[in-house]
């Protein structure tokens, strides 16, 4: 898993220090934002693997900003929403069925729930890939059934 990405986003430098640093063992490559408009530009330059997010968060709230990474990957990139404020079953269960968030926890994250859902998640994704054929493969299989 050492060539998976991963956006983590806080306005807090503390929390977003203390979750890089929590990461950084598992040879992921980290990419860092402080507040929504930024994290959603880094979303769409460096293409993380999984993104793990504050809700509240400067410029693009931190559910809109899941929202728009679920709606534009199809969920196919995990969001994990962090919190501190939305706290309580009614917040975690609308970010994971409205907003489209894969995974909730309140802060103080129990960090080793956080990395056994992230660990899960990225081996999903892995086994979704593994599953689809290569695009070669079946342009070749469309090309064959056109001609016949």
């Amino acid at each position: 898993m050492t060539d998976k990405k991963i956006l983590i986003v806080d306005y807090d430098s503390g929390t977003l220090k203390s979750l890089t640093d929590f990461f950084e063992p598992y040879k992921f490559q980290i990419i860092k934002a402080s507040d929504g408009q930024s994290a959603y530009e880094k979303f769409k330059e460096e293409k993380p693997d999984l993104v793990i997010l504050e809700a509240i968060l400067p410029k693009i709230h931190g559910f809109d900003l899941t929202k728009r990474i679920s709606e534009e990957t199809h969920g196919r990139v995990p969001v994990i929403i962090v919190t501190g404020l939305y706290r309580g079953p009614q917040y975690r269960l609308e970010a994971l069925s409205t907003f489209g968030a894969s995974d909730y926890f309140e802060k103080p994250v129990d960090k080793e729930r956080l990395l056994r859902s992230v660990m899960s998640l990225l081996e999903e994704e892995e086994e979704i890939e593994e599953d689809l054929p290569d695009s070669e493969s079946v342009i070749r299989n469309l090309s064959q059934r056109i001609k016949t």
